[in-house]
């Protein structure tokens, strides 16, 4: 196959696709590398993008493009947008945003953004200490700098000489390699490159020409061409080509529009050794158990319908990422894991180790849920034992339920397989919170940055999944006990409990659920139910007709208050703005789409009102056809006659 350039006009200009192909004999390993060097391949950009260099660089004409990841002089275009534009200002970026929707940006996720600026920030701070580089954040030069973490296990020596310091905005040598798959306006790669420090190149990637464009413009106008690189190519031929020329990136992000699983397979090879994976899940109906065959096409897991819901959409997440990352003898280390608004949002490193990707199997577990009561039991798919001075890797016993529930006498659905290890690295949120104290007013979003990373902070790490407030006395159907008696009662028992950040009425514990429904029995008691009312077949007459053999105490325990809700912090805020869900998807040809509130004035009732009669005359009659329609002319359907289908 021979690939040719091919001229195109775009907004006046011409152009030419750069071609690969040589005309001849190419056949068998030889053309297919040649086609996927073609693909990876950056195209030049062109020259009406704002003087574009060809490096996908935006230059003033006049100056010299400056090669990725070098620091150049600020280059900045300041000037007013252009028609059908307008100028959008999050952080310390002000980007070209087209009025049309043709290039995609949410500004409900400006929480994601800032908290993924305060992440790259202390994964720099832990990757460049090694290498004698001082991440330094603007406030913390007046506290005497930021403090040095501890090294871990198998880093080498820091340099003994003064270590070099690195500041948002600036270049640095030897500093992370940073990619943006699905950049659209550029609007994350700016920010990183103006508040994130100790970067050494941004690489900002997408598959529209337009938003390339746009990305162009953007990084011109903010003074980030020396840091960031704009590139027109696909986010998956991207990666798979650094992975080729084994230059990987140490930062790899991905915030599309939907589902992350295309690129998935790709990131987790390009990523670098302990390199960052930064993945945002926006279908979060498909992983909350409204599409469970959807989800397990997706992410190889059975999603369910349960109160915990938010927290299993984070922990199918990690099954997928380490189940790819299984492939290529590589694993998944939980940094930190969100669920907020109507997204889910994980932060993973990546290494390489074929001994600890045999205990892969026994970090993922199966979630038996009742279709009752709401009790749930996980079943990890493998079991791993203490062997002399190693470890011995062998398939786990089951399952841990019967053929019904023992407290309601119901079945079971089964999800998963799904993560059950722990889904943040403590140290390393209390190390952004300290961040967060030692820099305040650098983020919009900081209050409630500040509020869930108390919450996660506080979070029992090794209780995998939540029971509810609501859920527990909806299904004994009492009135509800508030969030301190019920804490109380779990702590007087002597078990653990928390909060969590998923859920404002979540409760996470230890205590096996034979003490939850006790404890649910005692306040039964203590607010007596109308027992005869309920079914004998419900679970709720089947839960009370037990007595409790533990005694449960709802006085006030001093534990029973946690930090994070004493000091008032913002740790579940209100809706941000009105209609303030998933937006609609960029179209590749511009148009502007319907907003939220208008369809779903068209949507509503859609499926009860009564469809328009001029519509229905395109169907035919099935009465007519039977010569038996009362109706004659006043029908609602059409009676002409059908032509007869060929033979």
């Amino acid at each position: 196959m021979t690939l040719r350039g091919r001229r195109r006009h775009v907004t006046g200009a011409t152009w030419r696709r750069p071609c690969e192909g040589r005309r001849g004999g190419m056949r068998g390993a030889a053309r297919a590398a040649a086609a996927l060097r073609t693909l990876c391949r950056r195209p030049p950009v062109p020259p009406t993008m704002d003087g574009a260099s060809p490096n996908g660089l935006a230059t003033p004409p006049g100056s010299v493009a400056t090669p990725e990841g070098s620091a150049g002089p600020p280059q900045s275009e300041g000037g007013p947008p252009g028609s059908g534009e307008t100028l959008i200002t999050e952080g310390r970026a002000t980007i070209v945003f087209p009025s049309a929707n043709e290039v995609f940006y949410n500004p409900v996720q400006g929480f994601n953004r800032d908290l993924t600026c305060a992440v790259l920030t202390e994964f720099a701070r832990l990757q460049l200490r090694p290498k004698g580089i001082r991440v330094v954040l603007p406030g913390e030069e007046e506290l005497g700098g930021s403090p040095q973490s501890p090294p871990e296990a198998g880093d080498p020596p820091t340099a003994p000489e003064t270590p070099r310091t690195a500041r948002p905005g600036e270049a640095c040598e030897g500093g992370l390699r940073v990619l943006e798959a699905l950049a659209a306006s550029g609007l994350r790669s700016v920010r990183f490159a103006r508040e994130v420090p100790g970067l050494g190149a941004v690489v900002a990637s997408d598959c529209s020409l337009r938003a390339t464009e746009l990305m162009a413009r953007n990084v011109a106008r903010n003074g980030v061409g020396g840091l960031v690189t704009p590139r027109l190519a696909d986010a998956r031929m991207l990666m798979y080509q650094s992975k080729a020329q084994r230059e990987p990136f140490d930062v790899i992000d991905l915030d599309p529009y939907g589902s992350p699983t295309p690129f998935l397979d790709a990131a987790v090879q390009a990523v670098s050794e302990g390199g960052l994976l930064c993945v945002t899940c926006t279908d979060m109906a498909v992983m909350a158990g409204n599409s469970a065959e959807t989800c397990y096409s997706k992410y190889g897991a059975v999603s369910l319908k349960g109160k915990f819901c938010h927290e299993m959409a984070l922990r199918i997440v990690l099954h997928s990422l380490d189940l790819r990352a299984n492939c290529y003898q590589r694993f998944v280390v939980p940094l930190l894991s969100v669920s907020a608004d109507f997204y889910v949002r994980v932060f993973v490193r990546v290494f390489t180790g074929q001994a600890k990707v045999k205990a892969s199997a026994s970090k993922q577990a199966l979630v038996f849920h009742c279709m009752g009561c709401g009790t749930h039991h996980l079943q990890h798919l493998g079991r791993t034992t203490s062997h002399g001075s190693g470890f011995k890797y062998s398939a786990a016993t089951g399952p841990p339920v019967g053929p019904t529930c023992e407290f309601c006498q119901q079945r079971h659905q089964v999800g998963g397989p799904v993560w059950a290890e722990p889904l943040h690295d403590p140290t390393f949120v209390e190390a952004v919170l300290a961040a967060l104290e030692r820099s305040p007013g650098r983020f919009s979003t900081e209050p409630r940055m500040r509020g869930m990373l108390s919450v996660i902070a506080e979070e029992l790490s090794d209780v995998p999944l939540y029971y509810t407030l609501d859920g527990l006395s909806s299904t004994i159907r009492s009135n509800t006990p508030s969030l301190l008696q019920l804490r109380s009662a779990l702590l007087h028992a002597g078990f653990r409990v928390s909060l969590s950040h998923a859920c404002r009425n979540a409760v996470k514990t230890d205590a096996p659920p034979a003490v939850l429904w006790d404890i649910m029995r005692c306040w039964a008691k203590l607010h007596p139910v109308k027992r005869e009312r309920l079914p004998d077949s419900s679970p709720a007459a089947r839960i009370l007709s037990v007595e409790p053999t533990l005694q449960a105490s709802f006085a006030l325990h001093e534990d029973a208050n946690p930090s994070s809700r004493k000091r008032g912090l913002k740790r579940f805020p209100e809706n941000p703005e009105a209609f303030w869900g998933p937006k609609a998807r960029a179209k590749p040809g511009g148009g502007t789409a319907p907003s939220l509130q208008e369809k779903r004035e068209r949507l509503q009732n859609k499926r009860t009102q009564q469809p328009d009669g001029a519509r229905l005359k395109q169907f035919p009659c099935k009465r007519f056809k039977e010569g038996t329609c009362p109706q004659g002319e006043q029908c609602c359907y059409s009676h002409e006659p059908t032509s007869a289908a060929p033979h």
